[in-house]
């Protein structure tokens, strides 16, 4: 927090304290609401960086002044005492962090004048370790002061790039990507040779010129994170604040975006091409990166801390069964048995938390599909990557501004109906389209597979009769379960542990309809035995896989038709693969 005392045109005193980052201006949406017609509804803003507190000109008509002289851009790292006058009221600061005195790192001399260079926010505190994880060795002050240097430098040179490229006018939008990256990397090669006297000795100048491109033309920090194969996802809660998943695990990364603009426009490069927006109007967006990474992006006004981006990676090298058995995610036994079910045309619903592999092993289990079948997938945001040669991907479109254009996944998954499917394959259940995917699985088009949300297999057939009324079709209860009972072969379960540990939990068949209820016999399982520590002084869960002494009722007639099939996977303990047989990444 910034603890301000707010000096009224009456002369009264106000305390205040507001968050790292605040708007000041007459507008409601400001933190800090000064009522007067001097004032733009967004005058200025006001922000914390790792050398102090900072103050931002919003462009106002009336401008800024800081101990009594106008200020045209940035200016801070702001002292104890400061008084900035914004029309009639003065602020002064009561916390900046900053004695009356130096600077936390070197500031160019202009700036206590009207040039001050742009710097924002890297981040608000240390880079904290992840609560089970070993603490790592604390950060010298020389690294910090380091850091804090680099960012100023970083923050100026994306800015001297972005006015050079206007003042020759060069016409971006029609260059193509790798025309524009290479001219910006001249200019900012240029950029830095001009400036090589000012910038500090210690600064690396290759970082800073791959840093400077990528947030200039690219995907800012980004980059750097998608390179790196053990992320598994990345969260940008706001520009200084920038979460990954490693190993199941969250860490806070010590890379940042130099402002919120920036974040905005790493957002606005990822969904143009896709041909979706994200604007005040429409402030949530899904989308995916080139490699298929999913992506989703949540801006101001919903977004209060600022621009927030997720982006769950794609494996470069895709995964088969066996990596999953390697990872301890299944038994092979579990394997084959899946492999079997999805040759057999069979129904298949695989079911998990958020985050807990799902659409992974819906891609494994989509590429059992033997060769030479039309195979349709649907999706919300085309993340599946199948090797079928007979392939046609289907992607849902949003409702433009108007609110019109909009295809729902439910109108491509009636569709799919109509282009000959010899198998159907859902990205995700949400809503209605349940009712039609079932509709499709009972009436020809069987070995469909989909994935939805739910914590057990049972919750996953509660979840889809829920879905289903969804459809606003009216049936009773017991017409929507016969439906399911009749449609839905297995029930694959996806769980997530607290460790990280993504496993296949549960494999369920839908055996029928008895006394109304739906009924599950399970057919593999795994025997959670609790968490015990590894050497790297983290626990994890421990258990093995076991067969629950049922053989699916649709084996039977597999046997009858000529498979060859191994009835002792389903035999209790028959299947004890240890879970450390591999790590999962």
């Amino acid at each position: 927090m910034i603890d301000l005392e707010i000096i009224h045109p009456d002369g009264r005193h106000q305390p205040l304290s507001v968050p790292d980052m605040c708007s000041i201006g007459k507008g409601s949406q400001c933190e800090v609401r000064l009522d007067n017609w001097r004032l733009a509804k967004e005058h200025a803003r006001l922000f914390t960086s790792p050398s102090g507190v900072l103050i931002d000109d919003a462009g106002s008509f009336g401008g800024v002044l800081v101990n009594g002289q106008r200020i045209t851009a940035q200016y801070g790292p702001l002292q104890n005492g400061d008084l900035i006058g914004i029309g009639p009221f003065q602020l002064r600061i009561l916390n900046s962090g900053e004695e009356p005195q130096a600077a936390a790192f070197p500031v160019p001399a202009a700036a206590h004048a009207a040039t001050t260079a742009p710097m924002q926010s890297t981040q608000d505190t240390p880079l904290a370790a992840p609560a089970d994880a070993p603490e790592p060795a604390a950060a010298e002050p020389g690294d910090a002061h380091l850091q804090a240097l680099q960012f100023e430098w970083r923050k100026r040179l994306h800015t001297k790039l972005i006015d050079t490229m206007d003042l020759r006018r060069h016409d971006v939008s029609s260059m193509s990507d790798e025309h524009l990256r290479a001219e910006a990397d001249r200019l900012i090669a240029r950029t830095l040779q001009d400036m090589d006297d000012e910038i500090p000795a210690q600064l690396d100048r290759n970082a800073l010129r791959r840093q400077v491109l990528d947030e200039a033309v690219g995907l800012g920090p980004l980059e750097e994170l998608l390179a790196d194969e053990t992320v598994s996802e990345i969260m940008v809660n706001r520009f200084d604040e920038i979460y990954v998943e490693r190993a199941g695990r969250l860490q806070k990364h010590a890379l940042s975006f130099t402002s919120d603009r920036a974040v905005m426009g790493v957002i606005e490069r990822i969904v143009a091409p896709l041909g979706r927006r994200i604007d005040e109007s429409s402030p949530m967006v899904d989308a995916r990166l080139k490699d298929g990474s999913r992506v989703n992006a949540i801006i101001a006004p919903l977004a209060l801390k600022g621009s927030t981006l997720t982006i769950r990676k794609f494996a470069r090298r895709k995964l088969n069964a066996a990596d999953l058995v390697q990872f301890g995610a299944l038994s092979p036994a579990m394997a084959d048995f899946l492999r079997i079910c999805v040759e057999a045309r069979k129904n298949i619903i695989v079911s998990g938390g958020t985050g807990s592999g799902k659409t992974t092993l819906l891609n494994i289990l989509s590429n059992f599909i033997p060769s030479g079948e039309r195979v349709i997938t649907v999706e919300d945001a085309a993340e599946l990557k199948l090797a079928h040669e007979h392939l046609i991907s289907l992607e849902s479109r949003p409702a433009n501004v108007e609110g019109k254009g909009g295809v729902p996944i439910r109108e491509l998954v009636r569709n799919t109906l109509r282009m000959r499917p010899d198998r159907i394959v859902v990205g995700e259940c949400r809503g209605a389209e349940a009712l039609d995917m079932l509709q499709a699985m009972n009436t020809g088009h069987e070995g469909s597979l989909t994935t939805l949300h739910a914590n057990t297999p049972r919750d996953g057939l509660a979840r889809l009769e829920t879905m289903v009324l969804m459809a606003g079709m009216e049936l009773p209860l017991a017409a929507i379960r016969e439906q399911i009972a009749s449609a839905v072969d297995i029930i694959v379960q996806q769980t997530r542990f607290a460790c990280g540990t993504r496993l296949v939990t549960h494999i369920c068949e839908v055996s029928g309809m008895e006394s109304g209820k739906i009924q599950l016999q399970e057919l593999f399982r795994f025997a959670n035995k609790g968490y015990a520590a590894q050497a790297n002084g983290l626990a994890k869960v421990q258990g093995l896989f076991t067969g629950c002494d049922v053989v699916p009722h649709f084996y039977d007639e597999l046997r009858a038709s000529g498979h060859a099939l191994d009835l002792d996977i389903f035999r209790p303990g028959a299947e004890s693969a240890d879970l450390h047989a591999g790590e999962r990444p």
